[in-house]
């Protein structure tokens, strides 16, 4: 019963007819808000008593930190379908998040090391938070190879769901880095279970900002998405139709 509710609702077509429908408004919405959070954050929130004009940075680097990892746990949700439901969707949406998946990484890691200049006097450290991006970063890249290297797709689908759910064991190292070792990252300003460390004439721009480009990754990752999989499919039927 679970398996044909799963493939039911999780079928290319399906997903390529019900993702036209919202991608304009998902799309336009997270540009709109990442254009407010980011003119709101540079330009009205105050400066910073400590690290001055340079925290502003916070605005790209917290959203993109966080994306980059809920991005590899999405793609692990989608290798365990994969593995154990067949689910050929699954690694469709696995093969086409990992690019932005390598993207947004690329982007906290950069816009890290530019932080790191004035507040560390260093644009790089061996910190057990940075390393740990690192991997993922690498983490990603070396799905994108693994799949491209092989001409059997549905061997490299395989291949590459398996060494997606070997590489989620990186996601709580990188979240619990702070915690376990001794790191000059500081910790997190935003949990779940307590109340935010930052002011909120500060939080507000970046609560936003961080809704912004979560929908504008969802929208990048629906049309990358789109492609791939009119590229799998196109022998089907509906394919054809389609385009």
């Amino acid at each position: 019963m679970i398996t044909s509710f799963i493939h039911r609702f999780s079928s290319p077509k399906s997903f390529v007819e019900v993702t036209a429908r919202f991608f304009s408004y998902v799309m336009y919405l997270g540009l709109f808000l990442l254009a407010t959070g980011w003119i709101w954050g540079l330009a009205f929130a105050p400066e910073d008593a400590i690290q001055g004009n340079s925290y502003r940075i916070i605005f790209l680097h917290v959203p993109a930190s966080i994306f980059a990892q809920l991005i590899y746990f999405f793609m692990a949700v989608c290798a365990l379908m994969h593995l154990v439901w067949r689910v050929k969707l699954a690694a469709y949406l696995i093969k086409s998040s990992a690019p932005v998946g390598a993207l947004i990484t690329f982007i906290a890691l950069f816009s890290g090391s530019i932080w790191g200049i004035p507040t560390w006097g260093t644009w790089w450290q061996w910190d057990a938070r940075i390393t740990s991006t690192l991997i993922l970063f690498i983490m990603y890249l070396g799905i994108i190879t693994l799949h491209s290297s092989f001409s059997n797709a549905e061997k490299a689908d395989r291949l590459m769901s398996i060494l997606v759910v070997v590489g989620v064991v990186n996601i709580p190292i990188i979240k619990k880095s702070v915690d376990w070792w001794s790191t000059l990252h500081q910790p997190a300003s935003i949990t779940i279970s307590e109340a935010p460390s930052i002011d909120l004439s500060m939080l507000y721009p970046l609560l936003i900002s961080i809704s912004g480009m979560g929908l504008t990754l969802i929208a990048l990752g629906i049309l990358i998405s789109k492609l791939y999989i009119i590229t799998r499919e196109k022998t089907k039927k509906w394919v054809q139709n389609y385009v």
